[in-house]
């Protein structure tokens, strides 16, 4: 097992297999873009399965593809064949900004990749283009019905989570819509998928204008949901590990089922790093224990020189057995000498 000085045993892996993005989020790319080095320097999908493959035989079952945008690497489906055929791996899962989605919902789901995080923002589609600088709302919201309803022999996914940045003054007025949204995908998915609408609060990375004010405290949030809708916290069967809290909806009118949750994903407000189960493998090869450690261990370069499993698994023990316990105050976040967050990977 993966287990830091701690106690807190890691069984989940962030995998970013690339730095490219065909979105400008403010929140995670700087306005001038970040520096991309020579596509040699990513790691290959053999080099990416051999270091799962290293990290599973020590503990990790749960895995997901993150990027940059993990959907515009080219032939990225034979990624997805890799990494679905290893023994050992529980949950697949991937985090998209949604535009590339629709046409790659059969190989994910036929390669055991049944966990969907989906990037929205906004529901307003002018909105959409000043925070992403793209014209895609349209693409990202059939992306999202359509992996609801995806259905193949009877199989569907087996979540679907919208994850929403919110940000005061530009679209915390829509919290009460994107929980509204939450309803409709529920009666889209007619038992299928477990829906869940995420809301993240905004966290400081480098160039992405972070400031206290904009960003919001779970709390609050809940409290503007709470009146319309009736919440019912909930543990899910990962709950120690689980970054997000969760609750049930109901209707405060009729107090009937809505059959999809919510979470808040409380980074700033509220850590919680106690039960922090995961670990990072940043698009050239960085292995991190922590999204704001600043400590690791190139495994790309380790694996381009021959070293060992034996030798790699030493320099991943080494940089667990350094993860903080916590992680520093936000306000100390803010000028941390970080890698931008496109570039560790969501």
């Amino acid at each position: 097992m993966l287990t830091d000085s701690f106690a807190r045993v890691h069984d989940y892996l962030r995998i970013a297999i690339t730095d490219r993005c065909n979105f400008r989020c403010t929140y995670c790319m700087p306005e001038d873009g970040i520096s991309l080095g020579p596509n040699a320097k990513l790691l290959s999908f053999s080099e990416i399965e051999t270091l799962a493959r290293l990290f599973v035989q020590h503990g990790v079952r749960k895995i997901r593809i993150t990027g940059g945008e993990p959907l515009v690497r080219p032939e990225v489906e034979q990624l997805f064949e890799m990494l679905g055929a290893i023994k050992g791996v529980e949950e697949l899962g991937i985090s998209t900004n949604g535009a590339l989605l629709t046409a790659h919902l059969p190989s994910l789901l036929a390669n055991r990749v049944h966990h969907l995080n989906i990037s929205l923002d906004t529901l307003r589609p002018d909105r959409f283009r000043s925070i992403t600088g793209r014209d895609e709302f349209e693409a990202v919201n059939k992306a999202i019905r359509s992996a609801v309803e995806y259905r193949v022999d009877g199989s569907s996914f087996a979540s679907v989570k919208v994850n929403m940045v919110v940000m005061r003054g530009t679209n915390d007025d829509e919290v009460l819509d994107f929980v509204r949204f939450g309803e409709e995908l529920a009666a889209l998915a007619h038992g299928g998928p477990a829906m869940e609408i995420r809301f993240i609060e905004f966290m400081p990375f480098p160039g992405n204008e972070w400031n206290a004010e904009q960003s919001i405290p779970w709390r609050e949030l809940l409290s503007n949901i709470e009146q319309e809708f009736s919440l019912r916290p909930v543990r899910s069967p990962n709950a120690k590990s689980s970054t997000a809290k969760s609750f049930e909806v109901q209707s405060l009118r009729t107090q009937e089922p809505l059959n999809f949750r919510i979470g808040f994903i409380t980074t700033v407000s509220e850590h919680f790093c106690a039960e922090c189960s995961r670990l990072r493998l940043t698009a050239d090869g960085e292995f991190r224990a922590c999204l704001f450690g600043q400590d690791g261990v190139n495994l790309r370069d380790m694996l381009r020189r021959g070293e060992t499993p034996d030798a790699m698994a030493t320099a991943i023990t080494r940089v667990l057995k350094d993860k903080w316990p916590e992680h520093p105050p936000v306000h100390e976040l803010a000028f941390l000498n970080n890698r931008e967050m496109i570039s560790i990977g969501g």
